[in-house]
């Protein structure tokens, strides 16, 4: 889902939890992305002008994000993510190393769309160690999302479980039914769409060819 999924350009900023109106949810992982936008900005020696300017988020976001005001979209962050060249979750991250770790659902946190029709969801805690993440995906009716390239060497693997999902990748188009998967190369404009009229539930892992987090 890196430098994961945009994702359509939006000027929006929708981020929720189980409940779409989690207050403390929303304000929880604006911490966490916060954090991590900082500790990787420091690490890499950029000001926010020539962040702004390598990731094509303006400097006025990144300042919100930064202070906490304000959580990206799927597509602002995954800017951010490539900009930096780590996978998208380093920004979603909390960087603990627990032995074991239990992500109860209803505790989750879900990076949602502008639209609302696409959403996201962390299976997988990525620390300095990993190269992987693993997610949720849900796509409402109807509903198309374009993911912009991500980092060179990104591949996707993705599991259908529930809807008709049709992917298109350099303009070839695959047609996907529940029980099938793919894996692509992701390091060009991709899109899925779900052409079912019921919500589609896929299951990501994305795996990068090098990363520091």
């Amino acid at each position: 889902m890196a430098n994961p999924i945009p994702l359509r350009s939006r000027t929006r900023e929708i981020i929720s939890g189980r409940s779409a109106g989690d207050h403390s949810d929303k304000q929880g992982l604006g911490t966490t992305v916060a954090q991590n936008l900082k500790r990787l900005r420091s690490r890499s020696n950029l000001s926010l002008e020539q962040l702004a300017k390598l990731s094509g988020v303006s400097r006025a976001m990144l300042s919100q994000i930064e202070l906490g005001r304000s959580v990206p979209s799927i597509n602002v962050a995954f800017k951010i993510a490539r900009a930096f060249g780590v996978p998208f979750s380093a920004l979603l991250t909390e960087r603990q190393k627990p032995k074991v770790r239990v992500m109860p659902a209803a505790e989750s946190k879900i990076l949602r769309s502008a639209s609302g029709e696409f959403s996201t969801r962390a299976l997988f805690p990525v620390d300095a160690e990993r190269k992987a993440e693993f997610y949720e995906l849900r796509l409402a009716p109807g509903c198309t999302e374009n993911a912009e390239a991500h980092a060179a060497g990104t591949l996707e693997n993705l599991v259908v479980a529930s809807g008709l999902i049709e992917i298109n990748i350099e303009g070839e188009t695959h047609r996907l039914s529940p029980g099938d998967a793919v894996l692509f190369q992701a390091d060009s404009p991709h899109s899925y769409s779900n052409s079912s009229k019921t919500e589609a539930l896929l299951y990501l892992v994305m795996t990068y060819k090098s990363s520091t987090l």
